[in-house]
């Protein structure tokens, strides 16, 4: 592995994101819900730090969350990792030959994603799982960044609204800038640039526990990205 080469650039882009304290009330934020955990997962040593993207760096699909859960990604230091929202994802990935395994549990679970890097618009866990439009801004050059270090990248998959806004942004830093910008929707698909973008419902309990978004409905957008990438 070169210095200059993808692989070794998104080790260098993660070790950056690892170290990064530009939010403060973010940094607090993970902090405090590491020093203060829920009773099951009392003892338990959380992450508590930023949290680069994973994956294969010759993925064609790049999945796009919002942010990493508190008491999940923050916990276990690896984005969709220890949540219920990671959990019904994880499934859904197994199923359509995105992910070695259908669980997610800690880095050291033997996990592997194929053809498929995971990243979020955002690296801290925010307060209600919302970020501030600052705290987004300082955070979406990460996000950028890793779009350019992913040569064999042809599709983008971002779980909700917060996450298709976001990647449609980073797109556009890139040059690739649709005209009308496409709005979000579950299934909804645009060609922006070399990549076309497919929207999904987020898999968070609110949706997953009312239907809003079934297993199903998951794996139809997983399958429609492995074949716009070329993979089936």
């Amino acid at each position: 592995m070169t210095p200059d080469s993808p692989l070794a650039q998104l080790a260098q882009l993660a070790a950056e994101i690892t170290a990064c304290r530009l939010c403060p009330r973010l940094v607090e934020w993970r902090e405090e819900a590491a020093a203060n955990p829920p009773a099951r997962f009392k003892g338990q040593r959380y992450w508590a730090r930023p949290l680069p993207g994973w994956g294969d760096p010759k993925a064609r699909v790049l999945l796009v969350g919002l942010a990493p859960a508190a008491h999940g990604g923050n916990r276990t230091g690896r984005l969709f990792t220890g949540d219920r929202s990671g959990d019904f994802l994880f499934a859904s990935l197994h199923r359509t030959g995105l992910a070695n395994q259908p669980t997610s549990t800690d880095t050291a679970d033997g996990l592997a994603a194929r053809d498929l890097y995971v990243a979020a618009v955002v690296r801290c866990a925010p307060p209600d799982n919302k970020p501030l439009p600052e705290e987004r801004g300082n955070c979406l050059p990460y996000l950028v960044r890793e779009l350019a270090l992913l040569p064999e990248l042809r599709v983008i998959v971002p779980l909700g609204a917060y996450a298709w806004d976001g990647a449609l942004t980073a797109l556009r830093a890139l040059g690739a800038v649709p005209n009308p910008r496409p709005k979000f929707g579950h299934l909804a698909e645009a060609t922006v640039g070399r990549y076309t973008v497919v929207g999904s419902y987020h898999p968070s309990q609110q949706n997953t526990f009312t239907g809003r978004l079934t297993p199903e409905m998951l794996d139809s957008v997983l399958a429609r990205a492995r074949l716009v990438a070329g993979l089936d």
